[in-house]
C-alpha cells in the first residue's frame, strides 16, 4: 500500500465538525433538549466527544455522549476466527425517545452504519437517528446517506481512506493510500 495524498489536515478537520455542530444544531432547533451522540469506535467516538463539546460551546448545553462497538453486528466478518477483539459500548443514558446523532469517521459501503443502528436500537427506539461522517468517499452497498458530511471524496475501490485522529494516532488528518497492483 502506497501513501497517495493526504486529503484533510487538523485544520480542515476542526473546520468540518464545528460546520456540522452548526448544522446539527439547525436541523434540530426544536429538539436540542433530546439530542444524544453516539460514536462508532474507533474514530468515531472521538469525534463524537468532539462534536459534544462544540455543541456545548455553541449552545451552552451538554448534550450526552456515548460510543458503540458494533463488531458482534458487522455481517462481514468471520466471528469464529482466533483472537477476535470486541470492544465495550459505552451508553450511559436511554436512547429511547432521543434524536440519535451516530458519528463515524468514513461512509463507505454502508455496512458498519447498518451495524451501528442494529446495535443502538438494542438499547431502545430513538425518536430519529441521524449519521454524521467526516467523509463521504462513496461506493454504498446499502441504501444509506449522511445528513452531515465534513468532505466528500470520491474514491476508486482500489483507494483506502484513513482518519488519524490525535487521541489514537497522535496527530489529526486524513490520507487517501492506494492498494499496490498484485
Amino acid at each position: 500500500m502506497r501513501e497517495k495524498a493526504q486529503v484533510m489536515t487538523s485544520e480542515d478537520i476542526r473546520r468540518a465538525l464545528i460546520r456540522i455542530s452548526h448544522e446539527i444544531l439547525e436541523r434540530n432547533h426544536q429538539e436540542v433538549a433530546d439530542l444524544a451522540i453516539i460514536g462508532i469506535k474507533s474514530r468515531g467516538d472521538h469525534l463524537a466527544q468532539r462534536i459534544g463539546q462544540h455543541l456545548e460551546k455553541i449552545e451552552g448545553i451538554k448534550v450526552p455522549v456515548g460510543a458503540v462497538d458494533v463488531f458482534l453486528y458487522r455481517d462481514d466478518v468471520d466471528l469464529h476466527r482466533q483472537g477476535v477483539q470486541v470492544n465495550r459500548t459505552d451508553i450511559p443514558f436511554d436512547v429511547t425517545g432521543k434524536r440519535v446523532i451516530l458519528v463515524d469517521e468514513v461512509l463507505y459501503t454502508g455496512r458498519t452504519t447498518r451495524a451501528a443502528m442494529d446495535a443502538i436500537i438494542d438499547f431502545g427506539r430513538p425518536a430519529a437517528i441521524q449519521l454524521a461522517v467526516l467523509i463521504d468517499r462513496g461506493h454504498r452497498e446499502l441504501p444509506i446517506a449522511a445528513d452531515y458530511v465534513g468532505k466528500n471524496l470520491p474514491t476508486s475501490r482500489r483507494e483506502i481512506v484513513r482518519v488519524q485522529l490525535i487521541e489514537e494516532d497522535g496527530i489529526d488528518c486524513a490520507m487517501i493510500y492506494e492498494e499496490d497492483a498484485r
